[in-house]
């Protein structure tokens, strides 16, 4: 048996640590608003609304506070406008919303469309620079190449 002296995480560290991994598929890093397409992605892998970026780089404005989230960005170049693959077990944005509506994000919106895992925060995803496509790290590994197959 293995120990690393690590500390046991308790149980609401491991709820706020879910949930933040789900909040980074479903919200804009920039903006804290839903994901919409246009939907582009930094180095840093940080996903964003596109007009998000684009009023961010530009507002010039001195009294300006920098936004830690996309400090590192300093022009449109500097991010890639994903092709993602819809979900079809995804009814979020179809369905009519109402006040008595529980907004499931258990099914996530997008997924791979190779081997069709969720883009939820449970798998890793990368995306091809030169097309946006986007892949989990597993359909990569098993296609072995740098070439989108779209």
């Amino acid at each position: 048996m293995g120990c690393d002296g690590g500390t046991i995480p308790k149980r609401h560290e491991l709820v706020d640590k879910n949930a933040e991994l789900v909040a980074r598929w479903y919200y804009c890093a920039l903006s804290q608003e839903k994901l919409r397409r246009p939907i582009v992605a930094c180095e840093l892998g940080r996903l964003y609304n596109k007009d998000a970026i684009i009023e961010f780089l530009l507002d010039k404005s001195a009294d300006k506070t920098p936004m830690e989230a996309a400090s590192h960005i300093k022009s449109i170049k500097n991010v890639t406008e994903l092709n993602l693959a819809d979900n079809p077990a995804w009814s979020g944005d179809k369905e009519s919303i109402k006040g008595d509506k529980y907004d499931d994000i258990q099914s996530a919106r997008f997924i791979c469309p190779v081997v069709g895992l969720e883009m939820n925060g449970r798998h890793r995803f990368c995306f091809l620079r030169n097309c946006g496509c986007v892949f989990s790290e597993r359909a990569l590994k098993e296609i072995k190449s740098e070439v989108c197959h779209k």
